[in-house]
């Protein structure tokens, strides 16, 4: 391809609106252009990434047995009512109705449509196991797109489903995907971490996540730097930190805490350390009342708690607890109150004495005996974890990183199948449930993702396997190279080598400065002086080597070094 007749447009400074190292170099480098909040156009360079990602994917899929379809993303809403997710989606979903008033969704996701599939295709345990995958747009209604191509409301995902008769055979299907996944993200040149995760909306009996470490990125992950513990935040389990020792107060008493209800705020007016505050927070679940009780220092995680209390569970709003209970959120407390049931965080079984909500507005409770005092119905882990917690394996230091989210996969079960009378005949003539897996992989957050690893202070650096082009052609001075440059772009070509000709009438910094923000991996600079001695200059984008080689040969050269560096690429 010759730059100078494609549709390829560089920036030279950051857009004002990127967020991030890949959406400020996307966007920079012109492989991708925002139409409006959270939606983007990938430009020719960004597609023809998009594409070799989407070819890793399919070669990899295809090679355990899946199959390739593609459903609408226009669905109906019946599907999603009889699965419950109309509303439990909620403001994510993008909802729309026809001329004819009928109710349509553009699907987030597709169980719902598998599901239906398979009630209608699959009869019998001979027609499982089946693996179907698609590659198709998805749509969610993101309150806050950010990150480029990270958190969009346009985007597409590898999406596939395994239907199995068994949860053995779910397993063999599941290890499958893993070890695809696996493949995929080592093709890709990513370094991925396999870590535990919430099923979330999905639901399921296990769910992992391929996660790439990145400051931009919106998880963060428990990492044990000793052993090989690694789990999304949402759902890691470690040791609570020890209390602090410095006890102040021994003795119950109510006191006045006027304008004071965080824990910050609590801490600094009585003087006494977060480790010995206890947040009070309510949730509601089936119509029950339930108090969670968690150390000062820590944050609850919702997931853990709808883990214990059922998915239904609702963190209380404040002006029903105000409503309902006479008392603002901040002053709530342990004491008195008329709830169903108290539950603690494990942090909180380490207090001896505790400040607490009195009940009563711009009042505390101090020297609290948890044990006497409050009638603790379970102890469970409810807290998010943090650095510093101490590993439950080896018991070192827990570290929190940040990072993205390329891949989740899910172990669904029979939640869907069973909801929409997805059966099959077994082998004795009862009718079972199909026994299903979802496996997604976000395609825009591969891209995302290796730009995130792989850059410097110049650009983007791709990896081979899924840069736009394998090498790029520059010359410095086009009058007295011209034809040099027409002879090696045509023996590039017919090398099958991707190539990028840069043949504009622009500066040598000017091509040199696009160069390096492009990103190919390799480059061929042609000079008058080398020209003329029978040399090029070439020149490897990750490290800055640059060797000269013959002319002649440099298709030969190029090519072979093009070969080793695939073989470097892990799993390709």
């Amino acid at each position: 391809m010759r730059w100078e007749r494609s549709l390829i447009q560089t920036l030279k400074e950051d857009p004002k609106e990127a967020e991030g190292i890949s959406h400020r170099l996307l966007v920079r480098a012109g492989f991708i252009k925002q139409h409006q909040s959270g939606v983007y156009t990938f430009l020719p360079l960004g597609w023809r990434v998009m594409k070799k990602i989407m070819a890793i994917i399919r070669e990899e899929m295809d090679r355990i047995g899946a199959q390739e379809l593609l459903f609408p993303a226009l669905t109906s809403a019946q599907l999603w009512k009889e699965s419950g997710r109309w509303e439990s989606f909620g403001d994510d979903m993008f909802r729309l109705k026809d001329r004819k008033d009928r109710e349509i969704a553009l699907a987030p996701t597709h169980e719902e449509l598998i599901a239906d599939l398979a009630r209608a295709a699959v009869k019998s345990y001979r027609d499982l196991p089946q693996i179907w995958y698609q590659i198709q747009t998805k749509y969610r209604d993101e309150p806050r797109p950010r990150g480029g191509l990270l958190r969009v409301r346009e985007f597409f995902m590898k999406d596939s489903y395994s239907l199995d008769a068994t949860w053995d055979g779910l397993d063999e299907s599941y290890e499958k995907h893993r070890l695809a996944y696996r493949r995929i993200f080592e093709r890709s040149g990513l370094n991925t971490h396999v870590v535990s995760a919430s099923s979330g909306l999905m639901g399921g009996s296990k769910s992992e996540e391929f996660m790439v470490l990145s400051p931009s990125g919106e998880d963060e992950l428990a990492i044990c730097p000793n052993c090989e513990y690694k789990a999304n935040v949402e759902v890691a389990e470690a040791l609570p930190s020890k209390p602090a020792n410095n006890l102040k107060f021994k003795k119950r008493k109510k006191v006045y805490t006027p304008q004071v209800r965080t824990v910050e705020e609590v801490s600094s007016f009585l003087q006494v350390d977060p480790t010995h505050i206890v947040k009070n927070i309510l949730f509601f679940v089936d119509g029950r009342s339930v108090l969670v009780l968690i150390r000062g220092d820590y944050e609850i995680e919702e997931e853990k708690v709808r883990k214990i209390l059922g998915q239904g569970a609702q963190l209380a709003d404040p002006d029903e607890v105000k409503r309902r209970f006479g008392v603002s959120v901040g002053f709530l407390g342990p004491i008195g109150l008329n709830v169903d049931e108290i539950i603690a965080d494990l942090s909180v079984k380490e207090l001896d004495y505790a400040v607490v909500g009195a009940n009563e507005d711009e009042h505390h409770l101090v020297g609290v005996s948890l044990e006497n005092d409050v009638n603790i119905g379970k102890f469970a882990d409810l807290r998010r974890v943090k650095e510093g917690d101490l590993c439950t394996k080896c018991h070192t230091p827990i570290e929190v990183k940040k990072a993205i989210e390329v891949g989740h996969i899910f172990k669904l079960g029979t939640k869907y199948s069973e909801t929409l009378g997805a059966m099959f005949q077994d082998k004795d003539g009862s009718l079972r449930p199909i026994v299903m897996g979802s496996y997604g992989i976000g395609v825009g957050r591969i891209m995302s993702a290796a730009v995130e690893q792989f850059n410097d202070e110049g650009g983007i650096i791709w990896p081979i396997s899924i840069s736009p082009f394998e090498v790029e052609i520059l010359e410095i001075n086009p009058e007295k190279t011209g034809r040099v440059s027409e002879k090696i772009y045509k023996e590039f070509r017919e090398r099958k080598l991707e190539v990028l000709w840069d043949d504009r009438n622009v500066s040598p910094g000017v091509k040199f400065k696009d160069a390096d923000l492009v990103g190919i991996p390799f480059r061929i600079v042609l000079g008058e002086k080398k020209v003329e001695r029978g040399l090029v200059e070439l020149q490897v984008r990750k490290s800055d080597e640059r060797h000269d080689i013959p002319l002649e040969d440099a298709a030969n050269r190029l090519k072979k070094i093009i070969e080793e560096e695939r073989k470097n690429v892990q799993g390709s």
